[in-house]
């Protein structure tokens, strides 16, 4: 599958995730989590959506440019962002394990790794 495609359809896959899962906090958990925990859940949904959009924007940039060793590893360190990032803000929030707490900078930091990626790409990338 071409990279462009890849990243493409995984952004949608993670925006249609956290749509799902900021209902389920909204509905489902408002009730259940105290308001510091249903905070962290959000501060999880609000990184997760803006991340897919980040996975979205990378396969288009793969589509305008050629892909480069820069964008795919942008797009994988934002994946890699969600799931140690968001993923574990959801998990902290739900059963409490304060452990969790310490994976989320990990996450962090590959966030801001992906955005360091994909702005060397667009420096680096022969456009005509």
């Amino acid at each position: 599958m071409h990279a462009a495609k890849i990243f493409l359809a995984l952004g949608s896959l993670n925006a249609m995730l956290a749509v799902i899962l900021g209902a389920f906090g909204a509905h489902g958990l408002k009730t259940r989590l105290t308001e510091n925990m249903l905070a962290v859940y959000q501060t999880g949904v609000q990184y997760h959506f803006y991340h897919a959009l980040g996975l979205i924007v990378v396969g288009l940039v793969i589509m305008q440019m050629l892909p480069s060793i820069w964008f795919k590893s942008a797009g994988w360190f934002m994946l890699v962002g969600i799931l140690l990032f968001s993923g574990s803000l959801y998990i902290l929030s739900i059963t409490q394990l304060r452990w969790l707490g310490a994976v989320a900078p990990l996450g962090g930091t590959a966030f801001i790794f992906a955005w360091l990626l994909l702005f060397i790409g667009i420096i680096r990338a022969q456009t005509s």
